[in-house]
């Protein structure tokens, strides 16, 4: 039991065709709704945290809880940095114990994506920590950060070879039409499955990862929706995409809308139904509840990781 890199985890995911969730935490209820879930499935887990999670509740808050959950529950955690903006915060927070970071210059042209990348991968491999980078935007909005749909760009697969050969970077995100949110599709949702089987064929030994692929559960957008929510036509990628995307090398896959949703729906239902109470653990504990069935949900039906750890 210990905080360790993605590296093991990846590799026998790609060796079985199967992939790792990865899941955002923001505080204590979320962290333990997910650990428990994954304990019980015994499956690999790679807790995630945000620019706006590290706003939220400060890296050292987090740190110690992830440190706790591996203590109470006996299993290996991979710690990651989802979306680090620059070296700063990379190298800040492998030097705080993180085991794997993104470094995301997606943003930037693709020479300065390069040149940014090979800068975190070097000192975090000096460091014997995992690295993750992005190639292509995903439209929608997560955090800060926020590409319009018309902006939003494919990962080309010649340019994602010449990356991964000259970072050396771990693991890449690809973009093949997921996008950040709960309104990730306005028409029928669409995956570009050849794009990624070409990327795939010409990088088989990188393990590949799938950002904003929440499913976002239709039973959770309509409890929100009962109980006073205003989340009307949300919509996510289909399960069975999830599990097509894992037979074609993606190794991990993130996942924070469906938390979101999971754990305010039994938040607003609670409170709608028991006005008089104002104890947070009254509420906190069916959202985390909540949070554990959906994340055993996603493992063993999903990700099809049960029993993989």
């Amino acid at each position: 039991m210990a905080l360790v890199t993605t590296e093991r985890m990846f590799k026998q995911a790609l060796e079985s065709d199967y992939a790792v969730g990865a899941f955002n935490v923001n505080n204590m209820e979320i962290i333990q709704g997910i650990v428990e879930a994954a304990m019980e499935e015994k499956a690999p887990l790679i807790l995630q945290v945000s620019a706006g999670a590290r706003k939220y509740a400060k890296p050292a808050y987090l740190i110690k809880l992830v440190e706790a959950a591996i203590e109470d529950t006996g299993l290996d955690i991979a710690l990651h940095l989802d979306h680090g903006e620059d070296f700063d915060i990379c190298k800040k927070c492998v030097d705080d114990g993180f085991t794997s970071v993104m470094i995301d210059g997606s943003k930037h042209p693709f020479e300065e994506n390069i040149r940014l990348t090979k800068e975190v991968v070097d000192y975090a491999h000096s460091k014997g920590v995992s690295v993750e980078a992005e190639l292509g935007k995903l439209a929608g909005i997560e955090d800060n950060i926020n590409v319009d749909a018309r902006n939003a760009t494919f990962t080309d697969p010649e340019e994602a070879a010449e990356f991964v050969e000259k970072t050396g970077v771990d693991s890449l995100a690809v973009a093949i039409g997921t996008s950040h949110g709960a309104y990730k599709f306005k028409g029928e949702p669409y995956l570009d499955f050849d794009r990624l089987k070409a990327i795939h064929q010409l990088i088989p030994d990188t393990p590949l990862v799938l950002h904003g692929a929440s499913t976002v559960l239709p039973e959770f957008v309509a409890k929100c929706n009962e109980y006073g929510g205003d989340i009307p036509g949300a919509q996510g990628v289909p399960e069975d995409m999830i599990k097509t995307a894992a037979r074609y090398g993606v190794c991990k896959v993130n996942i924070d809308t469906d938390l979101r949703l999971a754990m305010t729906a039994e938040i607003r239902k609670y409170l709608c139904e028991h006005p008089a109470d104002f104890d947070p653990r009254k509420y906190l504990g069916p959202a985390r509840d909540a949070i554990r069935g959906m994340v055993q949900h996603k493992i063993k039906n999903v990700l099809n990781a049960s029993g993989k750890a």
